[in-house]
């Protein structure tokens, strides 16, 4: 079972690359409901991360997702858009990989 992470932001793109899980760097809420589709298309792909920028983006989306039989878990995740969100990033990073960045 494969992470993936859809984000708005590189700083989420890069903390969640060093933690080893892949992702897609996503402009619009369309582009991320492209790469949700693939995700769920894609039977290895287990959980996918989203930032809640483009979750709260494409909402309804993600809900028909969750209340459909797909076996794909969409979390939403915070971005890194203010320092709290960026705390809560890399303490996500740290507890993923070990380390303090």
């Amino acid at each position: 079972m494969k992470f993936k992470l859809i984000t708005d932001s590189h700083d989420a793109l890069t903390g969640m690359r060093l933690a080893g899980i892949e992702g897609v760097y996503a402009e619009t809420a369309q582009d991320a409901e492209k790469e949700l589709n693939a995700c769920i298309a894609d039977e290895n792909t287990g959980i996918v991360l989203i930032t809640e920028g483009l979750a709260s983006a494409c909402a309804e989306f993600i809900d028909s997702i969750k209340l459909s039989e797909s076996s794909t878990l969409v979390v939403t995740v915070p971005g890194s858009k203010n320092e709290q969100t960026h705390d809560n990033m890399m303490r996500y990073v740290r507890e993923a990989i070990g380390i303090k960045i």
